[in-house]
């Protein structure tokens, strides 16, 4: 058994489309009100037909209780991370300590240039994410005195005020797939946010990329338990529910997977999720866990 500690996290995967915004706030509502622990909104600000993912999370977190929320994953070339910071930070207190950051290093590199980004190498663009996380972090630490100063080769931040810190420690979770990002991953995030469809092998890859990690947190000088492992599912199953859970409870106990969040942009779907396959998950991880 894979277990890396952190508690099971369900959640949805919205798609915010334009020309149907009601549809995402009603599934962001819907998975509140289900008992789901996360909705998260894909981030695409070069896509005329999507709304935009930060004000569409600043809306839903005004109408919704208790979920928490986050963009999977926000795209870094398009949000300078000083600003970024102080957004998110912003977001967390008026929600009561509700937001997780996932961040994401580009791509779509047309679309982020047509933007006004600036178009990367697949290396710069690690090596940007490192600096943002860095940033980022001094930003929100107010325990630190003076301004925030970071020379790097795609980031300087000169003297700025730190502040405001979030309500409550903010996790930053990275999509990653490539060695350099899993290394980042493991050296600087508290969580890796792949898609399943997005890994070549499946399930069967999982051992391997999360290894890298694993090596790239003992050799920074962090546990592997330091960062949550999270997983996407573009669409959801459509096995009955406990065949659902079982499959997901394998992940968790054989891969440490501890938060699944799914697509689909069905509330149906959702409702079923939250009700049906999350607590069979929780008891079949609970039980081999004892």
């Amino acid at each position: 058994m894979t277990d890396y500690g952190h508690e099971l996290l369900f959640g949805t995967f919205v798609t915010p489309t334009a020309d149907n915004p009601r549809q995402a706030l009603d599934l962001a509502m819907a998975a509140d009100t289900a008992g789901l622990d996360l909705v998260t909104f894909q981030d695409h600000p070069y896509q005329s037909s999507f709304l935009d993912t930060w004000t569409l999370m600043s809306y839903v977190a005004a109408r919704t209780e208790r979920i928490r929320i986050a963009g999977n994953v926000l795209s870094l070339p398009l949000r300078p991370p000083a600003v970024l910071a102080r957004a998110v930070a912003s977001l967390d207190i008026l929600s009561g300590g509700r937001v997780n950051l996932g961040l994401g290093a580009g791509a779509f590199w047309e679309g982020i240039a047509a933007m006004g980004g600036r178009r990367l190498t697949p290396g710069q663009g690690v090596d940007a994410l490192r600096e943002a996380i860095t940033v980022i972090r001094e930003l929100w630490d107010t325990d630190k005195r003076g301004g925030v100063q970071h020379d790097g080769e795609h980031y300087q931040v000169v003297g700025a005020k730190r502040g405001p810190a979030p309500a409550h420690e903010v996790p930053i979770w990275v999509g990653a797939y490539k060695p350099k990002m899993l290394a980042l991953t493991g050296a600087h995030a508290d969580g890796w946010l792949p898609s399943m469809e997005y890994l070549s092998g499946g399930a069967a890859d999982l051992p391997v990329l999360n290894a890298r990690i694993d090596a790239a947190a003992i050799q920074a000088g962090r546990s592997p338990t330091d960062i949550r492992r999270l997983m996407n599912y573009m669409g959801a199953s459509q096995s009955p529910s406990r065949q659902w859970a079982e499959e997901l409870a394998a992940l968790a106990i054989t891969h440490g997977i501890s938060a699944f969040i799914i697509g689909g942009d069905d509330r149906a779907i959702t409702e079923r999720f939250a009700g049906e396959v999350a607590p069979a998950v929780r008891e079949l991880v609970a039980a081999e866990r004892r």
